[in-house]
């Protein structure tokens, strides 16, 4: 998945990108957050400040302070809100028309509404992760692209099979 990442989304200086600390099965996105720092971009971590409230993008580095944070999940100990130009999404369901499933809450969709221009969003997941629909919502925000752990990238405006960055 890290490789597909990296193909599709080459690091720059100053490029503010939004990934996500792993829980539960969620792919492992930490070594290639290590070398976006590297080349200079600016890496976000999801930060929830209250429940049911749009959740906050955080800079984070491999020598910053970590705090436990809402369900427990590590977030940067300090920091301020930062507007990503990529988020990446983890995917525990999507659907065809680009609609995800997350661990619940909606604080993406929350915080995605927010964002004007919305930032290209690229939800990573399972290779078995797509499903007919998730019924989306009115308030549902649809991503732009889909990675999956065999390597496959979707492109929900069709969401036809583009590449293999496997």
């Amino acid at each position: 998945m890290i490789a597909g990442l990296t193909r599709r989304l080459a690091p720059e200086p100053a490029m503010k990108v939004a990934v996500y600390w792993p829980i539960r099965a969620e792919p492992n996105l930490r070594p290639w957050m290590a070398t976006l720092h590297a080349a200079d971009a600016q890496v976000l971590l999801p930060v929830v400040i209250e429940k049911n409230q749009p959740l906050e993008f955080h800079s984070w580095s491999p020598d910053c302070r970590m705090a436990r944070g809402v369900w427990d999940i590590l977030v940067p100990a300090d920091g301020v809100a930062v507007t990503p130009d990529v988020v990446i999404a983890p995917l525990v369901g999507a659907d065809r028309a680009g609609f995800r499933l997350g661990n619940g809450g909606g604080y993406y969709d929350r915080a995605l509404a927010l964002f004007e221009p919305r930032p290209q969003i690229i939800g990573v997941g399972d290779a078995g992760c797509l499903i007919p629909t998730i019924y989306p919502m009115p308030w549902d925000i649809p991503i732009n692209e889909i990675l999956l752990s065999d390597g496959t990238w979707l492109k929900p405006s069709h969401m036809q099979r583009s590449t293999h960055c496997g």
